[in-house]
């Protein structure tokens, strides 16, 4: 999974110490499908949920460079939903940089709705897109 993060986003990786906790993690949820990228993996997606709120907070999605367009984005999206809403989570939120024009349109048309703004909180000092979709 870490080769796959490498190979999808500039920065902002999660170490492979922090992602072995995500996975052992009983409040973080990883999906995976199977495929041509790194590790056999064709993408991969983490949420993490907070107890006591009914938000789930999509953390990322990786989609290996091989399999895009195949739609397993789109699966894994859909099962997000599904656990969060499984989990009784009525919303999902995300960040996008503010620069990645293609991820924002793509959660847009799949029904996410811009939130907010957060100033510099990438570590390169780019700006985030907030992004909410009601579930259920």
């Amino acid at each position: 999974m870490c080769a796959l993060e490498q190979a999808s986003f500039p920065g902002d990786l999660m170490s492979r110490r922090a992602l072995a906790r995500a996975i052992a993690s009983p409040s973080v949820r990883v999906l995976v499908t199977p495929g041509a990228g790194p590790g056999g993996l064709g993408a991969a997606a983490i949420v993490f949920y907070r107890q006591g709120t009914g938000v789930a907070r999509l953390y990322s999605i990786a989609t290996a460079a091989a399999v895009r367009g195949l739609g397993h984005g789109d699966a894994l999206l859909a099962a997000a939903e599904a656990d969060a809403v499984g989990r009784g989570c009525v919303r999902m939120r995300l960040e996008v940089r503010a620069d990645n024009a293609v991820a924002a349109d793509w959660y847009r048309r799949r029904g996410f709705r811009p939130l907010g703004l957060r100033a510099a909180y990438y570590e390169d000092g780019m700006d985030a897109l907030r992004f909410e979709k009601r579930l259920g």
